[in-house]
């Protein structure tokens, strides 16, 4: 009979591979660079999906900044806060005379809606629905481009370029970017 291995004690100073090695067969993943909330000031690369995420894919494949891609989840922030409007009725309950008062709309939801105004006002009415379309309905630039009946090559990379104006002008809007001189 053989001797049993010694085991080395565990040295906390050496680093810890802490990636996954298991995926979905269709996964679209992309590295991204996101804090440690073990280590203060750490970073850690962790796997994001961009598979139903426009912004994110574009992000992942370089195709929009840092400024951009924030300006795009800020709009998306601020949708989704002044989206939050009434709830659905419940068929399962029994209808009662009255019912519960409508909810008053918040601060927040206000302020949201005030600077979707500010955008909306600033990407004019075909960059609002080029916007809306691919970060809220989350519809690639190619659908976007059938859904109007842009298919030819030449169009789709007009559609890409508007896009990508519209994102520069939701980083000037938020302030993740500055005017160029």
């Amino acid at each position: 009979m053989g001797r049993p291995k010694r085991h080395k004690p565990n040295d906390l100073k050496t680093i810890h591979d802490r990636r996954t090695t298991d995926k979905l067969k269709d996964a679209q993943l992309s590295p991204i660079e996101v804090d440690d909330p073990l280590e203060v000031g750490g970073t850690l690369i962790v796997m994001r999906s961009i598979r139903n995420d426009p912004l994110a894919n574009l992000h992942a494949r370089r195709s929009i900044d840092d400024a951009q891609y924030q300006g795009g989840r800020a709009f998306q922030h601020d949708f989704e806060t002044a989206e939050r409007g009434p709830r659905a009725i419940d068929p399962s309950k029994e209808a009662v005379d009255g019912g519960v008062m409508p909810e008053p709309i918040t601060e927040a939801q206000q302020r949201a809606a005030r600077q979707l105004a500010l955008v909306h006002r600033e990407l004019g009415a075909n960059g609002s629905a080029i916007v809306y379309d691919v970060l809220i309905a989350h519809q690639t630039l190619e659908q976007v481009g059938a859904r109007r009946q842009m298919t030819k090559e030449l169009e789709l990379k007009y559609l890409g370029r508007r896009f990508r104006e519209c994102l520069d002008c939701l980083a000037l809007v938020y302030g993740f970017a500055m005017e160029k001189r």
